[in-house]
């Protein structure tokens, strides 16, 4: 079942088109990476979803309602987290939260149950009655988090969630969605870090000037550009013929010893890693390690994009 369903998209500011024609089903429980350069139409499309701009022409469905014709019924099922949102500075977490919860109008008699919850979820306990304004920034992004999952929405539309925040507390929001993930919420994230998109994401969709260049998932992505994947592999019994006979078989385009391995490149539309692990067993091999490296998926964005903005 497709949870998000976007249909001929277009969204029109004046005269200029950031939103052009573009098509997008989101199956539910996935978390689908939004992928392309500052204003290719990533927000645009995002803040359709979020009920907060209206399209100019076509159609999207959230959890099958319509979010122009029942924009209070969709805000039920979503938690919007913009790129850059303003927190209440003058309030602690727990006030702030409390907030929050009072406006999604959650029960009085269960707000500090779910703001504990919530809390827990993003590592921000021993933060509850800490000023807002004392926060890390990485900090005041688990919180942006907190405030979205007080209802315990079905989408989480996440813009840039980690734009701007240091190496550390990106591992942390990436491992905050991974819990989400297996929570089974359905997750919209669009971000410029794209080999971090590619540790977590089930599915990604390329945007350049307002169109959807590919989307699918990250094997379906790089069978179509025909990308070679790099294979490391350790042979006990490697010799030269050996060499002869892997780089004859069809997909390998290069296999070179190197100090303490084997490298070796396949066209992985033509040959899958595990199909070569079986014909290197076949062929005698003695294999002692075996490891595929993880495609690039800069590299995927480079050759499908032409890096333009509009």
């Amino acid at each position: 079942m497709n949870f998000v369903d976007i249909q001929n998209l277009w969204v029109r500011y004046g005269t200029f088109d950031a939103v052009k024609d573009l098509s997008l089903q989101i199956p539910k429980g996935t978390v689908f990476g939004f992928i392309g350069p500052n204003g290719a139409g990533k927000t645009s499309t995002i803040k359709v979803l979020a009920t907060l701009q209206n399209p100019h022409k076509g159609k999207a469905l959230v959890g099958g309602i319509d979010v122009t014709k029942e924009p209070q019924e969709v805000r039920k099922v979503i938690g919007y987290m913009p790129d850059f949102f303003g927190v209440y500075e003058d309030l602690t977490t727990r006030e702030y939260l409390h907030f929050f919860a009072a406006a999604y109008r959650i029960d009085r008699k269960k707000r500090d149950g779910i703001v504990n919850d919530v809390l827990a979820l993003t590592d921000l306990t021993e933060k509850i009655d800490s000023p807002v304004d004392a926060l890390s920034r990485g900090m005041k992004q688990r919180l942006g988090l907190a405030r979205v999952l007080l209802h315990d929405p079905d989408l989480l539309l996440l813009d840039e969630p980690a734009s701007g925040l240091d190496p550390r507390a990106r591992i942390e929001i990436r491992e905050l969605l991974r819990e989400l993930m297996k929570m089974g919420k359905t997750i919209l994230i669009s971000s410029h870090i794209l080999h971090e998109l590619s540790e977590y994401c089930t599915q990604i969709g390329i945007v350049e000037q307002g169109q959807l260049v590919a989307s699918g998932s990250l094997d379906d992505i790089y069978s179509k550009l025909s990308l070679k994947r790099l294979i490391h592999t350790q042979i006990n019994n490697v010799d030269e013929m050996m060499l002869d006979k892997i780089r004859a078989i069809t997909g390998v385009t290069k296999a070179e010893k190197e100090t303490d391995r084997i490298s070796i490149h396949i066209e992985e539309d033509v040959l899958a890693p595990y199909e070569l692990l079986n014909k290197m067993h076949t062929m005698g091999a003695q294999i002692h390690m075996f490891q595929p490296e993880a495609m690039d998926m800069e590299t995927a964005f480079m050759k499908l994009t032409e890096g333009k903005t509009q």
